[in-house]
């Protein structure tokens, strides 16, 4: 690993730490939609959105910090890249939840409760990641954990869609197949945070 010359300002890694708990906080409340009835989803949906309001929040100050902090913990562009990244996946969940309630579905069906999990652990993998950016020596466990979450969303995905095209009318299989495209493209974005990780700890060592 290089030896850091000069003094980091942790303000950043707070921030991008920050961030990955509101996913935490977002696949929390997506959970109590899956499990709640219908007549509780709109309630939950704003929830949901104020999760992603504060995402969109701390991705802005985050961005207000690198322009004016003299030295970062990590060049600019990966920042940056993490920032973005984390803040799309809130706003697919937020995503979901609104087309949950917009299509007044009291159930889904297992499967979705299987891609949660796996956000969930993706979630809570990434926000430890992003509390440790400044010892890239301990997260390579992380990286490739992440992309195996990442592989099993992708075939867990690919049943739900075989099984919805089997069991479901036209109108609810397009329904059914938003959300579930949403919640697999939250687990793509976790993806691209880890390889993006991946890339920083390449590049440092």
């Amino acid at each position: 690993m290089k030896l850091r010359l000069f003094p980091q300002e942790p303000a950043g890694l707070n921030l991008l730490s920050q961030l990955a708990r509101q996913i935490v906080f977002a696949s929390a409340t997506m959970a109590e939609i899956l499990g709640a009835p219908a007549t509780e989803h709109h309630r939950l949906v704003e929830d949901m959105h104020n999760h992603e309001a504060k995402s969109a929040e701390l991705h802005f100050a985050l961005l207000t910090h690198m322009r004016t902090s003299f030295v970062n913990p990590l060049p600019r562009e990966d920042m940056y890249a993490l920032s973005q990244s984390l803040n799309e996946a809130i706003e697919k969940l937020d995503a979901a939840a609104e087309l949950v309630a917009l299509y007044n579905l009291d159930r889904l069906p297992k499967r979705a409760a299987d891609q949660l999990e796996i956000i969930s652990r993706q979630a809570e993998l990434t926000a430890d990641a992003m509390r440790r950016l400044n010892n890239l020596d301990d997260l390579e466990d992380y990286w490739i954990e992440v992309l195996r979450l990442a592989k099993r969303a992708e075939r867990t995905h690919r049943i739900w869609v075989a099984d919805m095209l089997k069991d479901m009318k036209s109108t609810q299989y397009a329904r059914h197949r938003d959300i579930a495209n949403q919640l697999v493209d939250v687990t793509k974005d976790m993806r691209r945070i880890a390889t993006q990780v991946g890339s920083i700890i390449v590049k440092e060592s």
